[in-house]
């Protein structure tokens, strides 16, 4: 399912707010123009401060895209220490350019959280963290790029058109994209990337999310290098370069017009069309919400550091000291049929969402569980979301009931907020593991 706002979805504040970037300065400087890569040079301090306040808060201290905001957003931020880069001038399996680098961190990738840094820092500046980024690698110390050389180009026609749909089938880009380049019939729904988070295929028909650009230039250039990282191949020696070019007008030619271009009529056919699509696969369409809402932001397990424990997502254990209330532990949102959701019925879970009541009869608070605003989701919305919670391995984590205070201790907590306009803080924290 595409990552399409449900206008119901609008109402809903994330749990946990991404870190901002802070912005540079505007400058003046000078662009990179070579198109080979250098060795890096000794780490440039100009370069690690930047990349430490502005880059570090998503890639990590040390640059291995583990920082605090990864797991929320959809698409990770890059482990720049493998040395690996989707978006190349270079064979597959090379280190990329100089200069391509540089276009990614000065023109950012569409479609992801990573920004267009040219707006705010110089030429030099991101000259500088470019030659940060390669000193976390130390393939670009011993490695040269090896730089794809293009063909001739073949202009769009009819003709060039229909020979890119006849590759499009032979290559099997559908098993993937979809017949359509929409996803429709896709096959290979389970993707992952080489550090083992979750991929989906880019939908062709939306060429506006293309983070490497969607001219035929661009487009060829991703089947003849590959997507590094990605399940997505270089076709060098499987396709010629001529049926590469041909595949290349194929794509351009199945975008789609942009909902900023429609009129009303049209975007009211096209929203209804995602409601019907969302129907018939509710699984891509409730784990798209459940990723949106921000679910796990909660829902994991965290070490004091801060970062998910592995293979802990949706197992919950985040706990939320919310005095005078009680102290209130996140559920285990997997299937597991003892401690998460397995042995819950839709009916239950929905009652969960509409009226914050627990298969135990206990009412929740309506925060830091957004219940209420769950609630105003459409009944296909919800549905989509407990059938793709259905669909999360089961994992064995027991969470303790919670801890509520006695009526002297209540009333006292509330005097102190509401008459002598005390601030209680309401940390979050690790929960203590439930002894056996």
């Amino acid at each position: 399912m595409r990552s399409t706002v449900s206008r119901g979805l609008m109402i809903l504040a994330p749990c946990v707010v991404l870190v901002a970037f802070l912005l540079l300065n505007q400058e003046t400087g000078s662009t990179r123009m070579n198109t080979a890569s250098s060795p890096p040079q000794e780490t440039p301090s100009l370069g690690k401060a930047i990349f430490d306040s502005k880059c570090a808060s998503c890639h990590g201290a040390e640059g291995k895209g583990d920082g605090p905001p990864s797991m929320q957003l959809m698409v990770k931020p890059r482990d720049f220490t493998a040395g690996k880069y989707k978006f190349r001038s270079t064979e597959s399996g090379s280190i990329p350019t100089d200069e391509d680098l540089f276009k990614s961190v000065r023109e950012g990738l569409h479609g992801t959280s990573m920004p267009n840094w040219g707006k705010f820092m110089s030429d030099d500046s991101v000259n500088a963290v470019v030659e940060y980024i390669k000193s976390l690698s130390p393939r670009f110390k011993t490695e040269k790029p090896r730089v794809v050389r293009l063909g001739t180009p073949i202009p769009s026609s009819p003709a060039s058109i229909a020979a890119g749909k006849k590759v499009f089938e032979k290559l099997q880009c559908g098993q993937c994209h979809g017949t359509d380049g929409a996803g429709t019939d896709a096959v290979a729904t389970d993707l992952k990337d080489d550090w083992g988070n979750d991929l989906e295929a880019t939908h062709l028909t939306e060429p506006w999310n293309f983070r490497g650009g969607s001219t035929a230039r661009d487009i060829y250039m991703r089947f003849r290098t590959g997507l590094d990282g990605a399940p997505m191949p270089s076709y060098a020696g499987t396709a010629s370069e001529q049926e590469m070019w041909h595949l290349a007008n194929y794509v351009v030619s199945l975008a789609r017009k942009p909902m900023w271009a429609m009129n009303e009529q049209e975007l009211s056919a096209f929203f209804t069309s995602l409601d019907q699509l969302a129907k018939a696969s509710p699984v891509p369409r409730g784990k798209y919400l459940v990723e949106s809402i921000g679910c796990a932001n909660c829902h994991s397990m965290y070490t004091d550091e801060g970062f998910v424990v592995s293979g802990m997502k949706y197992a919950g254990g985040l706990t939320f000291d919310l005095y005078p209330f009680g102290t209130y532990t996140t559920r285990n949102l997997t299937s597991d049929k003892e401690t998460g959701l397995g042995d819950w019925s839709d009916e239950e879970i929905l009652l969960v969402f509409n009226e914050g009541i627990r298969k135990d009869g206990r009412k929740l608070l309506p925060f830091p569980m957004p219940w209420m605003g769950l609630a105003q989701l459409k009944d296909d919305d919800k549905h989509a979301i407990i059938a793709y919670l259905r669909t999360i391995p089961p994992v064995s984590h027991k969470i303790p009931d919670p801890e509520t205070p006695n009526i002297f201790s209540y009333l006292w907590g509330k005097f102190r907020m509401l008459v002598l306009k005390e601030s209680i803080p309401g940390p979050a924290y690790p929960m203590k593991e439930v002894q056996p």
